[in-house]
């Protein structure tokens, strides 16, 4: 019996994959991902070379973005109509084909459309390659090892690879250095065997009114947050954006409840526990990107620290993140999700509370520390959330479910950085640099203990999440 066991086990678990072919699931979504916080330190680079201006340059970086949050709309409808893996392999190839571009750019104007190309083609790899790792497992779906420590450390790592390389070569080589390691992850999509992930649907219909709605508001949405970070949450480009967006966003989730087969199927939200842990994963991005964002502005700009020092102390955040939602799923089978994610949301205020500690002349490898409390609590919360939210589903569900992942941790991280940032910015300008950040710290922390209390809503188990 045991011996049958463990056979079925492995059936559902699917074929095990090798060395290079998990090279080929995981290198996508780390390069989209290092790709979206690279270019921030290339930017007077780029705009010094190409003579161009700086609001002008910034667009190389929102233009990723904006495209980004544009592809992911279709990732969904593509992947049931020409088969996960098949959309998976041809976003790679064009994402490594846009970084060749991006590299020879002769002038800002081929960089943006390069860029932009970069961003959309790059939307799909992160929740198609989740839907192949987390397939065939059922309510014990678990990410591997390896792929949380890539997944969590590419955020972290892209300002500190980016000052490397730029130093080391130029700004184009922050492109170029996608070539050989997506033409080998190709080499490894190419030997993934057929059964890997869910097979296309020839007669999967497209939803091209509601793919305008999704795509045209979450652009909006995003813009509008960027713009409103920028200059403002009451100038009326910011505010036509957020608004105009958020309408269409309202209108798709009613147009999506009613179509027979919308771009981003919204119906597994109908399952309560899914709700509450994407509800409870977007809490805990806005809670990370916010502190990811606005600390090197304080190290940098308050306490006067380099680009590359700062990005040295982000540095193990990223690990310990990695290791934090690996280990999270061991300690969610043992103790439960209810109260390791409750505990990871106790930890993360009590971090949070932490950023009081730093002033002016706080060491960098305090601050690392305290990032990195918070890393773990981060972590540890995460992957059982995202298990949890998964759970009901069947494989040919997971990339919707995925994407919606994506979606709303984007909408939540860039709009939840928006407001605290701008906050920071406002409160700063009355009371100064450094008591504003300490309010900042006091508002975070009272996020994580709201949303420690809404943990105790979740199920003890994962298994318990499909009923």
């Amino acid at each position: 019996m045991a011996a049958d066991t463990g056979t079925a086990t492995e059936a559902e678990a699917g074929p095990r994959l090798g060395g290079l072919m998990q090279l080929g699931l995981l290198a996508g979504p780390l390069l989209s991902m290092i790709d979206s916080s690279i270019v921030n330190v290339a930017t007077p680079d780029i705009a010094r070379e190409l003579h161009a201006g700086l609001p002008v340059t910034q667009w190389v970086v929102s233009g990723y973005l904006l495209a980004l949050a544009a592809g992911l709309t279709t990732t969904s409808y593509l992947a049931r109509r020409f088969g996960t893996m098949r959309v998976y392999g041809a976003a790679l190839a064009a994402f490594v084909l846009a970084s060749a571009l991006c590299s020879a750019a002769p002038g800002i104007g081929v960089l943006i459309g390069a860029r932009a190309l970069q961003g959309f083609t790059g939307a799909p790899l992160v929740p198609l390659a989740m839907s192949v790792l987390l397939g065939r497992g059922g309510a014990a779906r678990k990410i591997p090892l390896t792929a949380g420590l890539l997944f969590f450390l590419a955020p972290a790592i892209g300002p500190s690879f980016g000052g490397l390389l730029i130093a080391a070569g130029g700004w184009r080589w922050i492109f170029l250095v996608n070539l050989p390691i997506g033409a080998l992850a190709l080499l490894g999509v190419r030997r993934l065997p057929a059964g890997v992930a869910p097979r296309a649907d020839g007669h999967a219909r497209p939803d091209p009114f509601g793919l305008v709605l999704l795509g045209a508001g979450l652009v909006a949405v995003l813009y509008g947050a960027s713009r409103a970070t920028v200059d403002g949450w009451t100038r009326p480009v910011a505010l036509v954006a957020l608004i105009g967006g958020g309408a269409l966003l309202t209108a798709y989730t009613f147009w999506a409840l009613h179509c027979s087969t919308p771009a981003v199927d919204l119906t597994l939200l109908q399952h309560r526990r899914s709700a509450l842990a994407l509800l409870l994963s977007v809490a805990s991005s806005v809670v990370a990107f916010a502190a990811v964002f606005l600390l090197p502005v304080f190290t940098q700009s308050v306490q006067h620290h380099t680009a590359f020092a700062t990005g040295l102390a982000l540095l193990p955040q990223g690990l310990i993140t990695g290791v934090g939602a690996a280990a999270g799923q061991r300690l969610a089978e043992r103790y439960g999700v209810r109260y390791l994610v409750f505990a990871g949301f106790v930890l993360l205020a009590a971090a949070g509370a932490g950023l009081l500690l730093i002033t002016v002349g706080t060491p960098l490898w305090v601050t690392a520390a305290i990032l990195s409390g918070r890393a773990a609590a981060i972590g540890f919360g995460l992957t059982p959330l995202l298990s949890v939210m998964l759970a009901p589903l069947t494989d040919a569900q997971l990339a919707d479910g995925n994407t919606l992942f994506s979606i709303a941790q984007r909408l939540g991280g860039s709009i939840g950085v928006g407001v605290l940032g701008s906050l920071l910015a406002a409160r700063a300008a009355v009371v100064g640099p450094i008591t504003g950040f300490h309010e900042i710290g006091l508002i975070l922390s009272s996020l994580a203990v709201a949303a420690a209390l809404l943990s105790l809503l979740l199920p003890s188990r994962v298994s318990q999440a499909t009923t």
